[in-house]
């Protein structure tokens, strides 16, 4: 019998520091000063206008926000207009996507409609009236004439446009997200906002509120006449109903004869991963007993919801067995499971302000750092935006962009609505770049597609694409079967989002408990990835693909393949040069080489046009002996293709490199390659401009190379590299059944 490969490890063994490449000169400039003045003196003299007539307690400490439209051509991080602002005292507080059709920009032929970066600036209303004197006082050429010659429009921020919707005439609930400013008292903001509402008659419910970044979300209670007046206040970024909290109720079925199975006498194959599930309740009764490591109830004093317990019970049985074949013999689960009960009868009693409680002890959870595996299949019933990051993401995104943990989150069952509107797109939060958003596939077998009811795509740049991952979900054809409330393993036919992404949170833990702490979440989301299968559907529709059934094809490496595992950090600003191992004598024939990075970034929720901290400049240079004269360094060749990523306009501003996972894969010879490597640059930001004081993040690479016509390629890389690289053997007893 043939030995078993696993994945190679210890690739950052073969990573080292390089120089960096020397900048390129600046790019052509799209108004001259002269022009600049003509076209913006007038809008700072109408902004202006607009500011001093709010009412004085909406400007509290007399300060105001405009908006600040960049022109498309100047959107990336190095255009930020830094001295601008700074000589004039504004300083932003955050930033969107906005499409525009500028007056002029860099590229041939007239301007059309695209996407560029407004940002939200702040500062006393007299440094506004004071914009159109200075104009006259700039000197040409200089940094402050560069940054304002980017400017394509300048426009106060209209109380009107910051009300998303009134909902129906019935709604009394609202969210709204406020800027802080990020260098003052953050209660300043706080305290003249609670004396506003109070002003025009709204209630606020501060103590349900969370700071995420710059940004303060929080519940308030109103009529629609006074969350009007309630815009005017010059912090206010966004006023929306308050969104419910996803439907949890089970698929009607009809009544019949119980279908049975018969659950595994084994433990976990693991006891080492520890994992969580975050979902309604548990019944009184249910055979998960001998797996349960403990069930916790957040609030004490609330009841359950009735459909929570039933779901909850679903979900967690999806972790534990996977889809269960009636009246057959339940798969093993992989490790104890920890049921958390977040949601309660609040959500059944339709309470407006259940959502912000329920946030509040998933935050308790994560800031806990006691799971490296948790899964949450519940959130708003609310559609992703590009313009604003809603509370639930920008607050779980912070708490994931450590790298320690890896949550699965279910995008939602709207995929049947209206797709022009958005109505069907990924749900809220599942448009974390720090999660792994799971949608629903209709089988297990090779045909699989997307599930009708599962979400869309894509997410918001960066983070374009969602879901990230596929899972089998259930469908009316195929019911994904489940456990159901009885002491006896009796179950339950269901189909949804909420099912693949625990069954996909299982395939982690599987890969964890199999192959050890060797492992980072990181590089198990990396691997995931790396080995998903999109087949011939829709990036749109399916991210990057169904995860395998067999984990084996995902930790193993069959003959003529060679995978390999690189986990490390990057360091702010700095090059990092992974070498690709290939065997002494090189390569022959077609080869197939894929590769996977997936990275954990700090972020900016005020900034939803420069959402993550971190971002990666990665080339690849396939041979060391082709070099053009007068270059440092081996000439690149594409690898990454970035139209998966972003449109045109947006891949002219970098945004495809602050996308926290890349994957790729291209045909080539063998002998092409010659000490191949991959060159990588982490560029850091904050709020959209530079970074100061970043810091280092982690990273998890995956490398895949085939050469059908080198059949031991895995041991003659491992002989070749036998001082560096070790396979990463099982922790367990194999074969197992998985």
């Amino acid at each position: 019998m043939s030995q078993t490969n696993f994945l190679i490890g210890r690739g950052e063994m073969l990573t080292h520091d390089i120089k960096g490449p020397k900048r390129k000169p600046g790019k052509a400039e799209v108004y001259s000063l002269q022009q600049a003045a003509l076209r913006l003196t007038p809008q700072f003299t109408e902004t202006s206008a607009a500011l001093d007539s709010l009412p004085l307690h909406a400007c509290p400490g007399d300060f105001g926000v405009a908006r600040l439209t960049m022109n498309p051509s100047y959107i990336a991080r190095s255009f930020f207009p830094v001295a601008m602002l700074r000589t004039v005292g504004l300083e932003s507080v955050g930033s969107r996507t906005v499409r525009v059709k500028p007056e002029a920009w860099t590229k041939k032929g007239a301007p059309q409609e695209c996407t560029t970066t407004e940002l939200f600036v702040a500062g006393k209303r007299h440094a506004f009236r004071n914009l159109k004197d200075w104009t006259k006082q700039i000197e040409p050429d200089s940094d402050e004439a560069l940054d304002l010659a980017h400017i394509e429009k300048f426009s106060a921020f209209a109380p009107e446009q910051r009300i998303a919707s009134y909902g129906s005439h019935k709604d009394r609930f609202f969210e709204v997200g406020l800027h802080l400013l990020p260098d003052e008292d953050r209660l300043f903001v706080q305290r003249a906002f609670a004396k506003y509402a109070k002003e025009v008659e709204v209630k606020i419910h501060s103590d349900l509120g969370f700071i995420a970044g710059n940004l303060w979300f929080v519940p308030v209670e109103g009529k629609h006449a006074n969350i009007e007046r309630l815009s005017e206040f010059v912090f206010v970024r966004i006023i929306r109903p308050m969104p419910k909290l996803r439907g949890m109720r089970p698929v009607q079925r009809a009544g019949g004869v119980s279908v049975t199975c018969s659950l595994p006498t084994e433990q976990p194959l693991s006891s080492e991963p520890k994992v969580a599930i975050l979902d309604g309740g548990l019944p009184k009764q249910h055979a998960i007993g001998p797996w349960l490591r403990s069930y916790r109830v957040f609030d004490k004093d609330a009841d359950d919801d009735p459909d929570g317990l039933e779901h909850g019970l679903a979900v967690t049985s999806a972790f534990l067995f996977g889809p269960i074949a009636p009246n057959g013999v339940a798969a093993r689960p992989f490790a104890y499971v920890d049921h958390l009960r977040v949601l309660d009868k609040g959500a059944g009693t339709e309470d407006p302000l259940e959502l912000y409680r329920t946030l509040g002890f998933v935050e308790e959870v994560l800031l806990s750092r006691q799971y490296q595996f948790i899964n949450l299949s519940l959130g708003p019933d609310l559609p992703i935006e590009d313009t604003d990051v809603h509370v639930w993401t920008s607050v779980i995104d912070d708490l994931l962009s450590d790298g320690d943990t890896l949550m699965t989150v279910a995008i939602g069952n709207n995929g049947e609505m209206d797709r022009p509107s958005g109505n069907a797109r990924v749900q809220v939060p599942s448009d974390c770049v720090n999660a792994v958003a799971v949608g629903a596939a209709n089988d297990t077998e090779a045909s699989w597609a997307r599930a009708s009811y599962s979400a869309m795509g894509p997410g918001r740049s960066p983070g374009v694409v969602k879901p990230d991952l596929m899972a089998f979900g259930g469908d009316a054809d195929k019911y994904f079967h489940v456990l159901s409330q009885s002491k006896k393993p009796v179950l339950a036919p269901q189909l949804g989002t909420s099912f693949a992404s625990p069954y996909l949170l299982r395939s982690a833990v599987a890969i964890r408990a199999i192959l050890g702490v060797e492992l980072t979440p990181l590089a198990i989301k990396a691997l995931l990835v790396h080995a998903a299968d999109p087949s011939t559907h829709d990036k749109l529709e399916v991210g990057w693909g169904k995860v395998p059934e067999d984990l084996m094809r995902i930790i193993t490496c069959p003959d003529g393949v060679a995978r390999i595992v690189y986990q490390g950090e990057l360091k702010p600003g700095k090059y990092l040069r992974a070498a690709l191992p290939l065997p002494e004598g090189g390569l022959s024939g077609n080869i197939r080489l894929s590769a996977t990075f997936c990275y954990a970034s700090p972020t900016d929720p005020q900034d939803a046009a420069a959402y993550t901290r971190a971002g990666l400049e990665i080339v690849f240079r396939p041979n060391d002996e082709k070099i053009t004269d007068g270059k440092a360094n081996a000439n690149t060749k594409g690898f990454f293709d970035m139209k998966k990523y972003a449109t045109e306009e947006e891949r002219r501003s970098d945004m495809g490199k602050w996308e926290t996972v890349l994957h790729g894969a291209k045909g080539m010879r063998g002998s092409s390659l010659n000490n191949p490597v991959f060159d990588i640059h982490y560029s850091a930001r904050e709020a959209g401009g530079r970074a100061t004081g970043a810091e280092k993040i982690r990273y998890a690479l995956i490398i895949t190379l085939e050469a059908s016509k080198h059949a031991d390629l895995y041991n003659d890389i491992l002989r070749t590299y036998a001082k560096t690289l070790v396979p990463i053997q099982p922790q367990v007893s194999l074969p197992i059944r998985i």
